[in-house]
């Protein structure tokens, strides 16, 4: 078996290979603490910044599995044949090894924290196994299981940090997640439509025509519910503020962007790439978080 390169020309290989940029998906650990106003507290800080690291070195343990388990689509595919696996840059023996390695990692650091919090890492991983054997073939079923991760998530910043979860976090990420997931979706299918090549077998259960009526509606969902939720009684005695509901404007914003995104500009394969990259999207999720710093920290 051939080891994993480490020199400086094949570190970007091996970031690829467990998903570095993926890693900011995981930043909803940090949601509780952020929103409870607590994300001074050093102490607290520390557990999720904990839970940050045993997560992401987890889930780079089930991308690599997913690689490994897809190589052979990965291969039709015009973007996914440029990953490690899929293009022969990295051998499979070697990452299969470094799976296991970044796996017992995460669950090692874990043990830094509660019970609990292992239990869900455990939760995220069948999970993720479910989905890659069984889960990702039926669909509907494929995206919210990746919603569901995200929601996971969030409870394991909510339990590393002692912090209750309120339902609306749990409702709005599950939702935000659901529409994501099905916008990247619909990027599968018009690769379908494009090139005659199914690289899901999910695909079958889908179309343009249901993934838009699907989108238009969880979107819509989405906006109402959040604008519910900055005028709750609730929510604005626990942020002691009436101006939360100015904040519905950037998720609005944001939300009609992503469609813009995903039925004119037709690039919704990647929503991390999506986020990270759009300097409109940038611009309103920083405006977003700063509104939240202004009403919760100052």
């Amino acid at each position: 078996m051939t080891p994993i390169n480490f020199s400086k020309e094949s570190l970007s290989v091996f970031f690829k290979l467990i998903r570095f940029r993926q890693h900011v998906k995981n930043l909803f650990i940090f949601m509780p603490l952020f929103f409870s106003g607590e994300l001074g507290n050093v102490e607290l800080l520390l557990n999720a910044s904990i839970a940050f690291f045993s997560f992401s070195l987890l889930a780079s343990a089930v991308y690599i599995l997913n690689d490994y388990k897809d190589v052979d689509e990965d291969r039709e595919h015009p973007r996914k044949k440029n990953r490690p696996i899929a293009s022969g840059r990295i051998e499979k023996n070697s990452a299969i090894l470094l799976m296991i390695v970044l796996f017992l990692s995460g669950v090692a650091l874990s043990f830094l924290l509660t019970l609990q919090s292992l239990g869900l890492l455990f939760a995220y991983a069948a999970l993720n196994l479910a989905y890659s054997f069984y889960l990702k073939h039926i669909a509907i079923l494929d995206i919210t299981s990746i919603a569901i991760g995200f929601v996971l998530r969030v409870f394991l910043g909510g339990i590393s940090t002692g912090i209750q979860l309120s339902i609306w976090m749990v409702i709005m990420t599950f939702l935000i997640a659901f529409f994501v997931a099905l916008a990247k979706r619909r990027d599968d299918v018009l690769l379908y439509l494009d090139t005659g090549k199914k690289m899901r077998k999910v695909i079958d259960g889908y179309n343009i025509n249901f993934i838009d009526g699907a989108m238009i509606t969880t979107s819509s969902v989405v906006i109402v519910t959040y604008i519910l939720y900055t005028v709750s009684a609730e929510v604005m005695q626990r942020f002691h503020s009436e101006y939360v509901y100015f904040t519905a404007l950037f998720v609005i914003l944001g939300i009609i962007r992503y469609l813009q995104i995903t039925f004119v500009e037709t690039d919704s394969g990647s929503p991390t790439d999506i986020v990270t990259k759009d300097p409109f999207l940038r611009s309103v999720i920083l405006l977003w978080l700063l509104s939240f710093v202004f009403i919760i920290y100052l």
